[in-house]
């Protein structure tokens, strides 16, 4: 019963982590900078500049918002490129992972038997794993351009300082909760039973030393009943 609840909370983890990736796609403010608004500075409005996978923007403090989109994908940045590949490659093992782990689940009537199910549960969980790495990849990417940015502008002022924004974190978090369902659906998985059969086989005894006329008696014992054979050389 334990088992049951427990790769059933799994799976809820799971399909809310990956509900947390496939949100960031479409967030915005993946990085953000501030321009004025701050103590000391000659500038009274404040401005901020954001960007997400999708479109650079600008919004002043009366909250107009003007966005340039990458409409042409040769003309969007490599790291861009690769971070919307993973994310996407990611999703796709994700979702061929949550089919693999409905059929691998102890309370679902599909699947074979249970060392099947416990099979296809750990091959779920390989797709999760991979998907959550194809992410985390993702995400570690874009944070270290980001943070190549920041320290090019602590260089040269003229510069935008851009932050790490909400979506990211977001994703660690989501990445954090896949980890966490699959190492539970791989403990689960790990069945002590099944390699007991159900009809244990007793060796069989043989009794030498005993000849009659050229005759040897081997007794033989099984499960359900004894058995003896007397060979005539």
């Amino acid at each position: 019963m334990w088992r049951r609840l427990a790769q059933t909370l799994a799976l809820l983890l799971c399909i809310l982590g990956w509900g947390f990736v496939a949100f960031t796609l479409a967030m915005d403010r993946w990085r953000v900078a501030q321009v004025g608004g701050r103590g000391g500075s000659s500038v009274v409005g404040a401005a901020w500049f954001w960007s997400d996978l999708w479109k650079d923007c600008y919004e002043d403090s009366t909250a107009r918002v003007n966005c340039v989109d990458f409409r042409v994908l040769r003309t969007v940045k490599t790291h861009i490129q690769a971070v919307r590949g993973l994310l996407v490659v990611g999703l796709f093992l994700g979702c061929i992972g949550t089919v693999l782990t409905f059929f691998g689940l102890e309370c679902t009537l599909i699947g074979g038997d249970e060392r099947s199910k416990d099979k296809m549960l750990i091959t779920a969980s390989a797709f999760h794993l991979l998907g959550c790495a194809s992410d985390v990849a993702a995400y570690c990417l874009y944070i270290h351009r980001v943070r190549a940015a920041f320290l090019r502008s602590e260089a040269d002022p003229s510069e935008a300082s851009y932050e790490i924004g909400a979506p990211l974190y977001l994703g660690l978090v989501g990445c954090f909760l896949i980890l966490s369902g699959s190492t539970v659906h791989c403990l689960t998985a790990c069945r002590a039973n099944h390699w007991k059969t159900k009809h244990p086989v007793v060796p069989p005894i043989s009794v030498k030393g005993e000849h009659t006329c050229g005759r040897s008696i081997i007794l033989r014992d099984a499960s359900t009943y004894q058995m003896v054979s007397v060979v005539v050389v």
